[in-house]
């Protein structure tokens, strides 16, 4: 049971990465990934909410492991970061890694102090 629901929650997250992407990127006219910092902030904001949550594991595996692993994406990060190297962009390679990581974490932080707030 828990595959379908994992699986239930990637039909969403996956379709809204792409979607949300698409949607972000086209808005700037420039080299930097957006769309892709865009999805990975708001997925490690919600996955943040999530981990502090009182929810059950059926909750767990269909938001965070599903809906959270398939909207955000490292793999489209790594691509577009080695990307900007190989086209001279190293300074927007440099600034998606650092905003990536830190304003990824930190958005995972919030997301699990707002949970632990509500619940208190």
């Amino acid at each position: 049971m828990t595959i379908l629901l994992v699986a239930l929650g990637a039909a969403v997250g996956a379709p809204l990465r792409y979607l949300t992407d698409r949607a972000v990127q086209t808005r700037h006219d420039s080299v930097f990934p957006w769309g892709t910092l865009t999805v990975n902030v708001a997925g490690s904001l919600l996955l943040g909410f999530l981990v502090g949550l009182p929810a059950g594991p059926a909750a767990t595996a269909v938001l965070g492991t599903g809906f959270c692993g398939a909207l955000t994406t490292y793999s489209t990060f790594s691509y577009e970061t080695l990307r900007l190297v190989q086209t001279g962009a190293r300074f927007a390679a440099l600034a998606n890694v650092l905003a990536s990581v830190v304003v990824g974490l930190g958005a995972g932080f919030a997301g699990l102090a707002l949970a632990l707030a509500l619940t208190a």
